[in-house]
């Protein structure tokens, strides 16, 4: 290994911590878990336990490619995180920026149609059917508050 080491990689416009072993590095980018990181570098024959920093630029020129067409270089669909997607009906994958935007999209679609997710979401309630009762009450008054003690002939 006389590959020079970097401390930080830019992968998929993404800064990645050099020192990590890059399966762990891929997750620092939005939208790519652990398991599929580790789908990521066996396609791309990458050893994942050697650490980002010396990665050569083919290999992390092979991996962009793998992750911005994954379905393309035979991963599973189950690995996918936006699966039948509502406009096209197709399999993709959304990364960093993209899947922000998408599920700000959705989560708006949600209120604009009145369902009762978006009603949570637009009222700031827990979705998933978390209790309330006792719990999520950051934000919101909590018990009450007293009165100014006011000594009687002190005026």
């Amino acid at each position: 290994m006389s590959q020079e080491f970097r401390h930080i990689l830019r992968i998929i416009d993404t800064d990645v911590d050099g020192t990590l072993k890059a399966s762990y590095a891929l997750t620092k980018i939005r939208g790519i878990s652990l398991n599929l990181a580790n789908a990521i570098l066996k396609k791309a024959e990458v050893n994942p336990e050697v650490r980002s920093g010396f990665l050569t630029e083919t290999e992390i020129e092979r991996i962009e490619g793998i992750i911005s067409e994954p379905t393309k270089h035979g991963l599973p669909s189950w690995l996918l995180n936006r699966r039948k997607d509502l406009e096209t009906g197709k399999d993709m994958h959304l990364i960093t920026a993209d899947l922000v935007l998408r599920s700000k999209m959705d989560i708006d679609q949600m209120k604009e149609m009145k369902s009762w997710r978006g009603y949570r979401h637009a009222y700031g309630l827990k979705v998933r059917g978390q209790r309330t009762k006792t719990t999520g009450r950051k934000g919101k008054a909590l018990g009450v508050k007293k009165k100014e003690f006011v000594r009687p002939g002190a005026t």
